[in-house]
C-alpha cells in the first residue's frame, strides 16, 4: 500500500528496515553492561544488520555521559563500559530506505533522565499527523522534559529521512517554536528528543571517527587514492574510519578532507559536561497520524 508519495515498495522497504532494527537494537542493547567494550556492541550490531542482507545507514554511535552524538569506536578500540549513561543510536538501510532510532541505557541512577526523553518521544509520536506544525511537536517535547525537571537538548533537533539521506527536512525541533513546517502524509521522520541536567547545548568534541563523502576529486596520495575506491561502497552514506581496510587509514582521511572529498563528523557533547539521554523513532506521517516504523524498543510501544 502506498502512503502520499511513497510507493508501495517504499514503504515496505522502510517496513523491513525497522523491523532488522527493532531485533539489532533489542539484543545489541541488552550487550552493554560494565566490562563490555564498546567495540564489541558496535561491530555485533553493524555484522548482524548485514547478515540480515540490509546495510548501515550509519555507523552504530555509542555516546556516553555527555556526549549526544557521532561517537563511535575506533579500530582496536578497548574502552569499556562503566557507570555511565549510554546512548545506543543505530540505522539500517532497505534499498536506500532508512530506519533510525536510539535507547539510552544508564548506569548512573538517573532514571527519571531516561524517562524523560522516553516521554518526550512518546508525546511527540502522539502529537505527528498531516497539517501538524514541527513546532508544536516541539513544543510537546519540551512540555515532557520540562515535568522532569530537565532541558531539552536546544540545537539538536529531529529530522527528515529519505533514501540514502538520513538527514533532510523537516527539521523537528526539540522545543516548541513559533514557525515550523506543516507536515504531509508520506513525509518520514526520525524524531530524537534528548534530555540533559546541563544548560541544553551541544557543541563539537575533539574526536572524529565518522565521516562521508561529500564530494569528488582527484589526490596524489595513494593512500589517499585507496581510501577513495572503498567509498563507493557507502552509497554516499557516513561510515566508520575502522571500516575501512587500511589501518594506517588516518594520514589519509586528513588528505581527503582537506581536499573537500570528505567531511568529518566531530563527537558533539553537552557544553557543561553533564549527562544526557536519548530517545528515537522513524515514522511515516498518514492520513489518521504515524505509522512508527520501529516500533518495539520502548516501553510505551
Amino acid at each position: 500500500m502506498s502512503i502520499g508519495a511513497l510507493d508501495t515498495d517504499a514503504v515496505e522497504s522502510y517496513r523491513e528496515a525497522g523491523e532488522i532494527l527493532v531485533e539489532t537494537m533489542t539484543e545489541a542493547r541488552e550487550m552493554i553492561e560494565p566490562g563490555v567494550t564498546q567495540l564489541e556492541v558496535a561491530e555485533y550490531a553493524e555484522d548482524a544488520i548485514r547478515e540480515a542482507g540490509a546495510g548501515l545507514a550509519f555507523p552504530v554511535n555509542i555516546s556516553t555521559d555527555e556526549a549526544a552524538s557521532h561517537a563511535t569506536p575506533a579500530r582496536d578500540d578497548e574502552t569499556e563500559f562503566g557507570e555511565e549513561m549510554v546512548c545506543l543510536d543505530i540505522g539500517v538501510h532497505v534499498d536506500g530506505y532508512i530506519a533510525d532510532a536510539a535507547v539510552t541505557v544508564d548506569y548512573t541512577g538517573h532514571d527519571d533522565m531516561v524517562a524523560a526523553a522516553e516521554d518526550a518521544l512518546a508525546a511527540a509520536v502522539a502529537a505527528v499527523g498531516p497539517g501538524v506544525d514541527t513546532g508544536d511537536v516541539g513544543r510537546e517535547i519540551e512540555a515532557a522534559i520540562d515535568d522532569y525537571g530537565y532541558t531539552p537538548i536546544l540545537n539538536l533537533t529531529g529530522h527528515g529521512v529519505e533514501r540514502y539521506d538520513a538527514h533532510t527536512g523537516p527539521s523537528i525541533p526539540n522545543r516548541a517554536v513559533d514557525r515550523g513546517v506543516e507536515l504531509e502524509v508520506g513525509d518520514v521522520l526520525a524524531i530524537e528528543p534528548f534530555a540533559t541536567d546541563g544548560r541544553g547545548k551541544v557543541g563539537e568534541g575533539a574526536t572524529e571517527e565518522i565521516y562521508e563523502q561529500v564530494g569528488d576529486g582527484s589526490v596524489r596520495d595513494r593512500r589517499a587514492r585507496q581510501v577513495m575506491e572503498e567509498l563507493a561502497a557507502f552509497d554516499d552514506l557516513p561510515f566508520a574510519a575502522r571500516w575501512l581496510d587500511s589501518s594506517r587509514s588516518a594520514m589519509a582521511l586528513r588528505t581527503l578532507k582537506n581536499a573537500d572529498i570528505i567531511k568529518g563528523y566531530p563527537v558533539l557533547k553537552e557544553a557543561d559536561g553533564q549527562l544526557i539521554s536519548q530517545a528515537e523513532h522513524t515514522m511515516i506521517v498518514t492520513e489518521d497520524g504515524c505509522e512508527v516504523t520501529t516500533a518495539g524498543i520502548h516501553d510505551f510501544d
